[in-house]
């Protein structure tokens, strides 16, 4: 299928195409909107891990019109993706894509989510001796 650059820049780019989107409902409108803050996600998570305010940098790449322009994160510079060699395959975006979308409509549409809770581990008991009991 290809590759498209990597770093949640092609996630930027897809947010291109949910402008487009007009409706006067209210749910709709909501999804879109779900929708496009997940697709600025991973760019807005790898700049926080490099130390930089996230949405500015996912303003940066949304303001500029270059598509392959992204946040290269190990250099803390605004270059091609594609040309610095960071990229992903194009499968593997799309499936991610879908995949969330999948979950997130078996969520609605089932109204029930089952999770883990996480257990709080105690601290370890003082050391005692052979004879005693705990």
């Amino acid at each position: 299928e290809g590759i498209v650059p990597g770093g949640g820049v092609a996630f930027v780019n897809a947010i291109k195409s949910l402008e487009k989107v007009t409706t006067d409902t209210p749910d709709v409108r909501t999804g879109v909107n779900i929708l496009r803050r997940a697709l600025e996600e991973p760019l807005r998570r790898i700049a926080l891990n490099a130390g930089q305010e996230g949405s500015v940098i996912v303003d940066e790449v949304r303001r500029r019109s270059e598509p392959r322009l992204g946040y290269d994160a190990a250099r803390g510079e605004f270059v091609d993706m594609v040309a610095r060699g960071i990229i992903d395959p194009l499968k593997v975006t799309r499936a991610g894509v879908e995949n969330a979308a999948s979950a997130a409509s078996m969520i609605l549409t089932t109204q029930t989510l089952v999770t883990d809770v996480p257990e709080q581990e105690l601290p370890m008991p003082a050391g005692g001796h052979d004879h005693m009991d705990f």
